[in-house]
C-alpha cells in the first residue's frame, strides 16, 4: 500500500510537470525571453520525450518490474530536469529541462497500471486506473494558482528546485515501499520490441488508438500551455486570475478521472461511454472555436468542460489493454501510453505554428479560434474512427 502511495505521489508529479507551463509562461517571457514558439516547443518536448520513453519502459517493466524503472527514472532524469529548469537562463535550456523531465515521469502511471494488471482483475482496471489520475491530478491542481502564488512569493526557481529535492525524495521512496507483483506466465515470451511488433498485428486494437491518441490532446494542449496565453492575450488576465482559472479546470480533470472511472461497470460498455464523453469535449471546443472570446466566465466554464470531459484516458486505456496478451501487459499498457502522450506531444509542436500562423494584429482572439478548430478536427476524425471498434466491457479479458 505504500507503495502504490508513493507511485501516486509521483504521478501527482508527473502531472504538475505537464501542466505548470501556462501558469509560468509570462514570467518565462519576462526572465528568459521565451517566446510562444518556445514554450510551445518546451510543453512539447516533455510530452515528445515522455512519449518515446514508452517503449524502453515497457521493456523495462515486463523484464525488470515497476520498482527500479519508476524509481530510478524519476530520480535520475526527473530530479536532473527539475534542477536544470531552475537554473535555466536561456529558453533552449527549459526545453532540454522539460524532455530530461518527461522521461523520468514516463514510467510512473505505467507502472502502477502494471501492478494493478497484475494484482486484480480486468474488469477493475478502468475504476483503479481512472482513480488513480483522479488522485494524480491534484499535481494538476497544485500547478494552477498554488503555484502562482508560490512564484509570486518567493520567485520561481527556488520553486522549482524544491521540486526538484521533492521528486528525489518520492523517487527513493518508491524504491523503497514499492513490491514488484509476479511476472505473467504463460503465452509465449517476446523479446525486446518484438512484443510491439505483435501488438501492432492485433486488429482490435487498430479504431482505438486514435481516439486513445486523440482524447487528451485537448485538455493537456490546454491546460498545459495553451490556457495562460489564451487568457492573457483575449483578456488581459495576470498571472493569479490565470492561475485560478486554471485550477478550476484542473480540478474538472480530476473530478472527471473519478466520474469515468465507474461508468463502464455501471453502463456495461466502454466503447460507448468514451464515445459521449469525448463527443462532448468535440461539442465544447466547437463552441470555443466559434466563439473564441464570449467573455471570460464563459470562456473559463467551457475550460472545466473540456477538463471535465477529456478526462477519459483511463477508460481508454482498460479498453486498449482488454485486447493484449497478458505476457506482454508492460508493453501494452506503454503502446497505448505512447499514442496518447506522442500525439500530445505533436500536436503541442504543431499548435504553437498553428497560433503563430493565424495570429491577427489587432484581434488576438483569431489565435486562439484556430486552434479550438485544430483540436477540435482532430478529435472528430478520432471519433468516426473509434465507431468501428469493438466493444470491451468490464468482464472481457482479451
Amino acid at each position: 500500500m505504500a507503495g502504490l502511495a508513493a507511485l501516486t505521489l509521483a504521478y501527482m508529479l508527473s502531472q504538475f510537470y505537464r501542466a505548470f507551463l501556462a501558469v509560468l509562461a509570462p514570467v518565462l517571457a519576462i526572465d528568459l525571453g521565451a517566446a510562444k514558439t518556445d514554450l510551445s516547443m518546451a510543453s512539447g518536448a516533455w510530452f515528445a520525450a515522455f512519449a518515446l520513453s514508452q517503449f524502453l519502459v515497457g521493456i523495462w517493466l515486463d523484464r525488470h518490474g515497476p520498482k527500479r524503472t519508476a524509481g530510478l527514472l524519476l530520480g535520475i532524469c526527473g530530479g536532473g530536469g527539475a534542477f536544470l529548469f531552475a537554473f535555466a537562463t536561456q529558453p533552449w535550456m527549459i526545453v532540454a529541462a522539460m524532455a530530461l523531465i518527461g522521461i523520468g515521469c514516463a514510467p510512473v502511471l505505467m507502472a502502477s497500471m502494471f501492478i494493478f494488471a497484475h494484482t486484480w482483475s480486468p474488469a477493475r482496471l478502468a475504476v483503479l486506473t481512472s482513480w488513480l489520475i483522479g488522485l494524480g491530478s491534484l499535481g494538476n491542481v497544485i500547478g494552477a494558482s498554488p503555484l502562482a502564488a508560490a512564484a509570486e512569493a518567493f520567485g520561481w526557481r527556488p520553486v522549482i528546485a524544491g521540486l526538484g529535492v521533492v521528486t528525489l525524495l518520492i523517487a527513493g521512496a518508491i524504491l523503497f515501499f514499492v513490491r514488484d507483483p509476479e511476472q505473467a506466465k504463460g503465452g509465449g515470451v517476446s523479446s525486446g520490441f518484438s512484443g510491439y511488433v505483435e501488438l501492432m498485428r492485433l486488429k482490435a486494437l487498430w479504431p482505438v488508438l486514435p481516439l486513445v491518441a486523440m482524447n487528451y490532446v485537448p485538455s493537456g494542449g490546454i491546460r498545459g500551455l495553451w490556457a495562460g496565453p489564451y487568457l492573457a492575450d483575449v483578456y488581459g488576465a495576470d498571472a493569479l486570475a490565470i492561475g485560478q482559472a486554471t485550477l478550476f479546470m484542473a480540478l474538472a480533470m480530476s473530478v472527471g478521472s473519478f466520474v469515468y472511472g465507474p461508468l463502464d461497470t455501471f453502463f456495461r460498455t466502454r466503447k460507448w461511454v468514451a464515445f459521449a464523453g469525448n463527443a462532448l469535449l468535440c461539442a465544447a471546443l466547437v463552441l470555443l472555436a466559434l466563439d473564441p472570446a464570449p467573455g471570460i466566465g464563459i470562456s473559463t466554464t467551457l475550460l472545466v468542460v473540456i477538463g471535465l470531459s477529456g478526462a477519459s484516458f483511463g477508460l481508454l486505456m482498460a479498453h486498449g489493454r482488454a485486447f493484449c496478451p497478458p505476457h506482454l501487459t508492460g508493453r501494452g499498457i506503454t503502446l497505448l501510453n505512447f499514442f496518447s502522450i506522442g500525439a500530445v506531444g505533436l500536436m503541442q509542436f504543431a499548435s504553437g505554428a498553428v497560433v503563430s500562423t493565424a495570429t491577427v494584429p489587432g484581434d488576438p482572439a483569431a489565435a486562439y479560434a484556430a486552434l479550438y478548430w485544430f483540436y477540435a478536427a482532430a478529435l472528430a476524425l478520432s471519433l468516426v474512427i473509434y465507431l468501428c471498434a469493438r466493444d470491451a466491457r468490464p468482464e472481457h479479458r482479451g
